[in-house]
């Protein structure tokens, strides 16, 4: 065999395991690479207690409350399914009843999902395209969203 059949050899078999490697790495991580679970997904999946996660959906109107210092109380819904979240910090300016947010933690041994970080949209128009897709599937969207989403983001409304 030459120097160069031996260096071709070499890289393929280099690359070869380099890309088994890759493949092996790509499958273990399937089921976690998710920017956020809806609350139906929570549930359909059958997530364990203490299984860190991203909820994301719409705060439930009427069901934001207030507790003493910076604790806080609400329900992510995507319309079917519904999570309480309880979380204890500043929220976001943007956050509000209505809109959308993912929250990161995990869900405690009674179901209610205890919040250790609070993402809230970052403007008046802006829905998270995962948001848009499960509002969507549950067949809670409404046309006006996209007509909202394509006002111009800074400037004066006439």
């Amino acid at each position: 065999m030459t120097r160069k059949q031996r260096r071709l050899v070499l890289i393929g078999g280099g690359l070869s395991v380099l890309a088994v490697a890759v493949a092996l790495m790509l499958n273990a991580f399937r089921g976690s690479i998710v920017f956020f679970n809806s609350p139906t997904d929570v549930v359909e999946n059958h997530v364990e207690p203490g299984t860190r996660i991203r909820l994301g959906g719409l705060v439930k109107d009427g069901s934001l409350v207030r507790g003493k210092g910076l604790r806080v109380r609400f329900v992510v819904t995507d319309g079917s399914r519904d999570i309480p979240v309880t979380y204890q910090g500043l929220l976001p300016d943007l956050f509000r009843e209505g809109q959308g947010v993912v929250a990161e933690g995990a869900l405690d041994g009674s179901g209610v999902f205890k919040a250790d970080t609070i993402l809230a949209k970052h403007d008046a128009t802006y829905m998270p395209k995962e948001v848009v897709d499960a509002l969507k599937k549950s067949g809670h969207w409404k046309d006006d969203y996209a007509q909202r989403a394509a006002l111009p983001v800074s400037g004066r409304i006439k």
